[in-house]
């Protein structure tokens, strides 16, 4: 099986709508999905706020990376943070993921980028397994913190 790899075009964004929800509804959390595809058609190929890479199989997109540029400022340099990652169950365990990520390794390398970094729920056993895998080093010293709806307009106008 030979897996290719192709960015998004705008014409993607429907295909784009439909991997984040059956990645949100792997993760118990479709309920929370308010993008549609007016919204990720800006953010995505007018805002340019982050980019998609797919991985192909037999022509058909079996597999998403959803992604976008942070800055490590004690590296001095920029970085790609996975926003996303999803294949479609039934190609799982077939290198699409590996490959995803071997592609965005790639592309920071390409970019100049310090690192490439990502989150996983800490429930999701198959994945955590999967990105130790790779050499992934979970940073268990760190939590992440959120702002979101009502406490991020409160912080906003305090």
């Amino acid at each position: 099986m030979a897996v290719t790899y192709r960015f998004a075009a705008r014409e993607d964004t429907g295909l784009i709508l439909q991997f984040i929800r059956e990645l949100a509804d792997y993760e118990k959390m479709l309920d929370q999905v308010v993008a549609d595809e007016e919204l990720l058609a800006q953010e995505l190929f007018d805002k340019h706020h982050a980019e998609v890479l797919f991985a192909m199989v037999d022509g058909q997109e079996v597999g998403l990376a959803l992604f976008f540029h942070n800055f490590s400022t004690f590296l001095g340099r920029s970085g790609i943070y996975l926003e996303d990652l999803y294949v479609r169950p039934e190609h799982r365990g077939k290198g699409c993921g590996k490959g995803l990520l071997r592609r965005l390794a790639q592309l920071a390398l390409e970019r100049g980028c310090g690192r490439l970094e990502w989150a996983c729920l800490n429930w999701n056993k198959p994945s955590i397994d999967f990105y130790l895998s790779t050499g992934a080093q979970p940073m268990d010293e760190w939590k992440v913190y959120r702002l979101t709806g009502e406490s991020l307009a409160h912080m906003a106008q305090e």
